[in-house]
């Protein structure tokens, strides 16, 4: 599995966390087909384990939003971005928001990508 797809593999893990109420381990069972590489465990228990700093960061660079306003996909994505843009993956930033966009316009709607654009630039500078 390439990142790009890991990457989408964990947004959808991490996608339905925040709406259902299991543990991480019931919910990759539930929605990945496979057993996830390393690259997507990093990522799925990086942003649990990080959620709080995460949030704390993207919060401060949302302009007249606030977390809990943001649709699940949005919040999601942002997460994970966040997390890896900032983790010890080696990734360069504009990859993890070039990727992240494009996974938006799959899942979120036609501003999402946009959105999610101008919060990772602002969190990026």
């Amino acid at each position: 599995m390439n990142r790009r797809l890991g990457r989408e593999k964990a947004f959808q893990v991490l996608f339905s966390l925040d709406n259902e109420d299991f543990d991480v381990d019931s919910t990759i069972e539930h929605i990945l087909e496979e057993e996830p590489n390393e690259f997507v465990r990093t990522l799925i228990y990086g942003v649990v384990r990080e959620k709080e700093s995460i949030d704390k960061k993207i919060t401060e660079h949302l302009e007249n939003w606030t977390l809990d306003r943001l649709a699940y996909v949005e919040k999601a994505l942002l997460r994970m971005a966040v997390f890896e843009m900032f983790s010890d993956l080696d990734t360069p930033k504009g990859v993890v928001i070039n990727e992240v966009i494009e996974i938006a316009h799959i899942y979120g709607d036609e501003k999402s990508g946009q959105f999610i654009n101008g919060v990772l630039a602002k969190i990026n500078k």
